[in-house]
């Protein structure tokens, strides 16, 4: 069952733990620190989305928590500069396949996990501690983001241009 609200999901154990393991990751990518919550800095809520992973025969094999910022409280020009990111038409992509169907050129697909988080960020932002996550010895403290979360304003253009060096270099 996909939950709708935090305080659900603190209830079942197997939610606790996919919230736990999603922490764990931004713990190990090194996306945040705990720091003293400063005066006059914007705090950007977070908030968890829960999804079921299932399989092909639609049953569920485990549960995802991914916790995100509220982005939309971020103001512009004081939490993030650029947000544009380019797109791809669909007539631009139906053209890349009919020239490669008619090169005979393979074309690949490829996903990127956990794509933002691993992008460092050049704005200052701080979030709040996770919702049912707040640290017992410092309760009054907040992240700072060393890297991407999804939902900020920033994130997709931060991670096309890590993209965009990445395919030139190459």
């Amino acid at each position: 069952i996909e939950l709708a609200n935090v305080v659900e999901a603190l209830k079942d154990v197997d939610w606790v733990s996919a919230m736990q393991d999603e922490l764990d990751q931004s713990a190990r990518l090194k996306v945040w620190r705990l720091v003293p919550r400063l005066e006059g800095k914007t705090i950007i809520k977070t908030k968890w989305i829960f999804k079921n992973k299932k399989n092909e025969s639609s049953l569920v094999i485990r549960n995802k928590a991914r916790l995100v910022a509220v982005g939309y409280s971020q103001q512009e020009g004081i939490d993030y500069d650029e947000t544009f990111t380019p797109v791809a038409r669909i007539e631009d992509i139906r053209l890349f396949l009919a020239y490669a169907a008619h090169k005979d050129f393979t074309v690949y697909q490829m996903d990127v996990k956990t794509s933002f988080v691993n992008i460092f960020l050049k704005e200052e932002v701080y979030v709040g501690q996770p919702p049912g996550f707040v640290s017992k010895q410092y309760p009054d403290h907040v992240y700072i983001l060393d890297k991407a979360l999804y939902g900020l304003k920033q994130a997709p253009r931060a991670w096309y241009g890590v993209l965009s060096q990445f395919l030139i270099d190459s």
